[in-house]
């Protein structure tokens, strides 16, 4: 039977697909590969996707899905039973703010992450320089997330959703979680509250193992 075809890796945004797909109880193929693991799921990657990015999501008829909050926005209107999306006026804000944390989060984690792509044969100094300032502008963008998606209970309404998922996900990376301990502490115990629910904390243990 055909299912969906998940490529992710370990520690990756692919964790926060694989829980919506295991949130709304559709069948799932995990593959393991990413841009940084040469090998045979590496190449199968790539020739569905040519930027080798995952999470990249190939569904039961074929069609390639990629970007993190374009994959799970269509689970949750493909699946309209799965909570993924809350109905509603909701539904416009955590449509919002999966694109807000895609466009603003995620994106200057990738500056975090590999600033030599953005400026070309930084010197140590200068990339010391570039990580620090956009770490700072990545959890100042976490603030400003924090105040303008409040939880009702979750940031996707009355039940755990997309927008939890991506949230609680993208949240792991560049120091987010220790600033918003301290700064935004209802986001910080919302988010830890996601990751140990029992429906998906494997998961989250799989992808961050406890230290």
């Amino acid at each position: 039977m055909a299912m969906y075809k998940l490529y992710g890796s370990q520690g990756s945004g692919a964790a926060a697909v694989e829980a919506a797909l295991v949130l709304a109880d559709i069948p799932f193929r995990m593959v393991e590969a990413a841009s940084w693991q040469p090998g045979p799921g590496l190449d199968e990657l790539t020739r569905v996707n040519p930027l080798a990015q995952i999470p990249t999501l190939v569904q039961p008829d074929g069609s390639v899905m990629t970007e993190s909050a374009a994959i799970l926005i269509h689970l949750g209107l493909a699946h309209p039973d799965s909570d993924l999306l809350p109905d509603g006026p909701l539904r416009a804000q955590a449509i919002r703010g999966l694109v807000y944390i895609a466009a603003n989060c995620y994106a200057a984690i990738g500056i975090v992450d590999y600033p030599e792509r953005y400026f070309s044969n930084p010197d140590e100094d200068v990339r010391k320089h570039i990580i620090a300032g956009t770490r700072k502008r990545l959890h100042y963008l976490w603030d400003v997330f924090a105040d303008t998606f409040p939880a009702h209970p979750y940031l996707s309404g009355e039940r755990l959703g997309a927008l939890d998922l991506l949230a609680t996900v993208v949240s792991k990376w560049s120091g987010a979680r220790q600033h918003l301990a301290s700064s935004r502490p209802a986001l910080s115990a919302l988010v830890q509250k996601i990751e140990n629910d029992p429906r998906i904390a494997a998961i989250f243990a799989r992808h961050w193992p406890p230290q």
